[in-house]
């Protein structure tokens, strides 16, 4: 039976290392400062803002949150980032996804200041990422690291697997592995023997996005899952990638959902905006 691998405690004991920062900043009369920009009214994105404010409060992060209509024009957006990139206030800029259709959300995260880029998608700073010489990493990815590291998992060595070669996932997690010096492979819809690629995994990644698609038969005995799926099931319950129940029997370590790496991808992006302001006003 597998061990799991607990989120929410990794991300407390994150959390609690974050204040401490927060503070030694604050005794050097430095304030940290995230801004989050939210247009329109998807209920997910609004559920996702809440929790960055309430994540800036327990840290002692001051938060701005720019709420926007719909109907809000790309220049209109671009005019506030370019306002945000200039305010001494802001260390980190977000602006939540997805944006409305008529907005290119590439054109506004290449506007966002690569040093307040803490989603860490700008081509800066994934340009960075490649080169394993970097400021911000993207969150999920970062998060995952983070929680291998606490429970003493060694990444070196081991024959990884990704499932999925989004941007925001996939191909950073394949890079922070390699960084490790786990050896990689990215699988995704296209991959021949699917089946067969996950079964030599010491570590598999399952990003996917698609309820319950790891199956026991994919797992080799005694491999570390970690399921970045947060999918719905039939009964409309928060489910991920993987079939925890059959899975977890085979598996030495596993991430359970909800309660995985969802806890973690807030915490990392309140590591990246401390960051921000240890590596840019500290140094001014």
């Amino acid at each position: 039976m597998a061990e799991i691998i607990n989120g929410k405690l990794v991300s407390q004991a994150k959390r609690e290392e974050l204040k401490s920062r927060v503070l030694r900043l604050n005794e050097d009369g430095v304030e940290v400062g995230l801004a989050v920009i939210i247009v329109g009214n998807n209920s997910a994105s609004r559920v996702y803002v809440n929790n960055k404010k309430k994540g800036c409060e327990e840290i002692g992060v001051n938060s701005f949150e720019y709420a926007l209509p719909e109907e809000t024009t790309q220049d209109q957006l671009l005019d506030l980032i370019a306002e945000l990139n200039e305010d001494r206030r802001v260390d980190g800029i977000l602006c939540q996804l997805p944006l409305p259709k008529h907005i290119d959300e590439q054109a506004v995260i290449n506007a966002i200041n690569p040093q307040k880029d803490v989603d860490a998608f700008h081509p800066f700073n994934v340009g960075h990422i490649m080169i394993g010489d970097y400021t911000f990493l993207p969150c999920t990815p970062a998060g995952i690291m983070e929680m291998l590291k606490f429970y003493n998992i060694s990444v070196s060595g081991k024959k990884c697997v990704v499932i999925g070669r989004s941007n925001i996932v996939g191909k950073p997690m394949a890079m922070l592995l390699l960084k490790e010096n786990g050896t990689v492979e990215i699988c995704h819809s296209r991959t021949e023997n699917l089946k067969e690629e996950c079964l030599t995994a010491d570590i598999l990644v399952a990003a996917v996005g698609k309820a319950y698609f790891v199956t026991a038969d994919m797992v080799k005995d005694d491999a570390v899952v970690i399921d970045v799926g947060m999918n719905r099931n039939e009964e409309g319950k928060l489910c991920g990638d993987v079939c925890f129940d059959e899975v977890s029997l085979k598996a030495s370590y596993i991430t359970p959902v909800p309660g995985g790496v969802g806890p973690m991808t807030i915490t990392m992006l309140l590591e990246n905006t401390v960051r921000a302001a240890e590596t840019y006003k500290l140094a001014e």
